[in-house]
């Protein structure tokens, strides 16, 4: 699909949910620069680099700031953090409450939850997020994929990066699991939009997505974050060891996760789309 195929770009409203760390944020940028470029690679595996698209980020940890109005965005999407989406903080609890109202209230924008953003949606829609007993998973990790998961993202596996150890233990209710690892049960879900058959998922039918891992993230940035956790403790000697293990393992966050993110937002401009559906 070609820009000249629409009237407008595609507007993705970034929730900021932390600020990467200072080295990251110097090389890369913050994470709106960061999931603008996570899309802008991933327009190659659609196989259409002319899509146009607008990236809008929005603090909403320091500042608590949102859009003022969400109606023109295609997509919102929450990203990963380093805080627990189980935290009662204000700013925790307001992002929960504004992704309830997405969901119910504005169910034609399609939502997106990243790491954190997984756990935040999970909590705000029936499910909850736990510390899942002090077990990591830090680096590209296989994925197990379910039936739906392999239909909706085209492979049979999957490949990202991670850096967590919080999960959400089940699917809350209304979603259907896409993977699952043997450390983290819950990999990332789907909520569909009505009358939509999981036995037959298109990425038209997708309402909210989310992924436990970290389709933006690339080996520098990661390799970031583990030196510096280690350098004060956090992650030690045999986690860093097994993650450099895998570090160099296909990394699959653009060519899969990226294109399935571009095949929904397509859909959500087709005529006769779901997109002014209710979701269930």
């Amino acid at each position: 699909m070609s820009a000249s195929s629409n009237s407008r770009p595609y507007k993705i409203a970034v929730l900021l949910c932390d600020t990467p760390l200072p080295a990251i944020l110097a090389s890369q940028g913050d994470y709106g620069a960061i999931f603008e470029t996570l899309f802008r690679n991933s327009l190659q595996a659609v196989g259409d680099r002319d899509v146009e698209f607008v990236v809008d980020a929005y603090d909403v940890r320091n500042e608590q700031v949102y859009p003022k109005d969400v109606d023109q965005y295609d997509a919102v999407l929450l990203t990963g953090s380093a805080a627990s989406a189980y935290e009662n903080l204000d700013w925790i609890n307001k992002l929960t409450d504004y992704v309830r109202f997405l969901a119910k209230e504005k169910p034609h924008i399609r939502l997106i939850g990243i790491c954190f953003g997984h756990q935040i949606i999970a909590r705000a829609l029936g499910g909850e997020c736990v510390p899942n007993d002090g077990k990591w998973e830090v680096g590209i990790t296989e994925i197990d994929l379910t039936d739906i998961g392999q239909r909706l993202l085209g492979v049979s596996k999957l490949n990202l990066e991670q850096m967590h150890r919080d999960h959400v233990p089940a699917v809350p209710p209304s979603f259907h699991l896409l993977g699952s690892t043997s450390i983290a049960p819950n990999q990332g879900m789907v909520e569909l939009y009505p009358d939509a058959s999981p036995e037959s998922i298109t990425p038209a039918n997708v309402h909210i997505f989310t992924v436990q891992g970290h389709p933006e993230f690339h080996k520098s940035i990661t390799e970031e974050i583990v030196k510096a956790r280690h350098s004060t403790g956090v992650l030690n000697k045999d986690i860093v060891d097994d993650y450099a293990s895998r570090a160099d393992w296909r990394n699959d966050g653009p060519s899969v996760v990226g294109k399935t993110l571009w095949e929904i937002l397509r859909a959500s401009r087709a005529e006769g789309g779901p997109q002014k559906q209710t979701a269930a």
